[in-house]
């Protein structure tokens, strides 16, 4: 589901209202509530990710509790390695599997070897850098003593598997959202008004910003024997183009 789809303009809202009208004076359920739309929102990519993803928090969750249980600095070292390397594996694995093989396969054709290689057909699992790091930061930051072990799993759960930030950043800072997501929340029309002024403006610059001078870079970029003045007025576009994904998205 695209933030700038006719599916989010209605998942939005329905969120919205049961998260503030239905579960307003319970903000354990608001977390269930978003926690519920985070999962439904990214199943909707693919279902078969959600079980990477679910990997992903139990796996912090468990190290991070590990880590802050332990008593030597030897024991909180152990699990935080721990974490790295099981969330750094899984990271390469998915994202560069195949281009490692083809490399090497590429390495000993040059060096006069037959290479019978072999690909695994696989999908990169959406956003899988964005929850990697953003558990990953969480689970250095309890070894550095940043942060304290989140020992509700709901809550742990909603802060890596955020909707608004799962696909598409940015990597939020356990100091920063946990304490928003482990607290009541009260609703504030004008916060709400800001923040819906802020979406519809990332909306204007994904749209008509990023969108538009992708289909002129596109063109240019695709095009063969391109002189070296539009080449640069290709790249000018590009530059916008990424601006205002990066820009629309955060």
């Amino acid at each position: 589901m695209l933030f700038n789809s006719y599916g989010y303009a209605i998942f939005l809202p329905v969120v919205f209202l049961l998260y503030w009208f239905i579960a307003r004076n319970n903000f354990r359920w608001q977390n269930i509530i978003l926690l519920i739309a985070s999962f439904i929102f990214y199943g909707l990519w693919d279902y078969r990710f959600l079980f990477l993803l679910a990997f992903s928090i139990l796996l912090d969750y468990f190290t991070a509790i590990k880590i802050g249980n332990a008593t030597t600095r030897a024991g909180k070292k152990k699990w935080l390695f721990i974490s790295i390397f099981i969330n750094l594996g899984f990271l390469v694995f998915f994202k560069y599997c195949n281009f490692f093989i083809s490399s090497f396969a590429d390495l000993l054709t040059s060096a006069g070897l037959q290479a019978n290689t072999w690909t695994l057909k696989m999908i990169l699992p959406i956003g899988i850098s964005f929850y990697t790091f953003h558990g990953l930061s969480y689970i250095i930051d309890i070894y550095n003593d940043k942060a304290k072990p989140a020992r509700n799993l709901v809550d742990y759960a909603l802060f890596v598997s955020f909707f608004p930030l799962l696909v598409a950043g940015p990597i939020e800072r356990a100091t920063h959202l946990l304490p928003q997501v482990q607290n009541p929340r009260k609703f504030d029309a004008a916060r709400a008004i800001d923040g819906l002024k802020q979406i519809l403006w990332g909306v204007f610059k994904k749209i008509a910003v990023a969108d538009v001078c992708a289909q002129f870079a596109n063109e240019i970029f695709n095009s063969p024997n391109q002189s070296g003045s539009t080449l640069a007025i290709g790249a000018v576009f590009f530059a916008f183009q990424i601006y205002g994904d990066f820009s629309g998205y955060s």
